[in-house]
């Protein structure tokens, strides 16, 4: 069995990465043997439609179970046609959210868990108007104004207030790391490369 696991870096310590069509790198992951893959995501600074091509490249690795933060419903759609179950409200370590999930301790997401166009990135000029996901306009780039995701679905993840400050602390590192990799191109494009 395949399970896909949207995260910040390639590596079991790394953090779950609250966006799935968006996420950095995705962790493919046999959660009997813990062998697992890295594999970037090249849709993640996609113009548009990033969720569903991720969708489709993550069902086409054969994955049976996403492990996300949150899916949007154009990825979740695509995920769901493929057999794809997707658990959302995922947080934490990869390597906790595997050992949480062969637990039971995780369950599938009925719906999308956010809007179309959450993780667009509307403060790096990349969104719509004002932004939505982790840019600016509305709250910490959850989608709501407290920075939290959404909580829809049978299974809401509750977070404690250590939990919502790892997710915030997240998204920070996520936004600087992506100003790092922008200031770059930028002087990769100054420098004509």
């Amino acid at each position: 069995m395949k399970v896909a696991i949207s995260a910040t870096a390639p590596s079991l310590d790394a953090e779950v990465d609250p966006r799935f069509g968006r996420c950095q790198y995705f962790i493919i992951i046999d959660p009997e043997t813990m062998e697992f893959e890295a594999v970037e995501n090249s849709s993640m600074m996609a113009a548009g439609g990033a969720g569903i091509s991720t969708a489709q490249m993550i069902a086409n690795k054969g994955v049976e179970v996403v492990l996300t933060g949150n899916t949007g419903p154009n990825a979740y759609q695509t995920l769901s046609a493929a057999g794809v179950r997707v658990i959302s409200g995922v947080v934490g370590r990869i390597r906790d959210a595997v050992e949480a999930y062969k637990a039971g301790k995780l369950q599938a997401s009925a719906e999308p868990s956010v809007d179309a166009h959450f993780g667009m990135g509307g403060g790096m000029g990349m969104g719509r108007g004002m932004g939505r996901g982790m840019g600016m306009g509305r709250g910490m780039g959850m989608g709501m104004t407290s920075g939290m995701p959404p909580v829809t679905g049978p299974a809401p993840q509750t977070m404690s207030r250590e939990q919502e400050i790892e997710v915030l602390k997240n998204q920070v590192e996520m936004l600087l790391q992506q100003l790092r990799e922008t200031q770059r191109r930028i002087g990769e494009l100054e420098e004509g490369k």
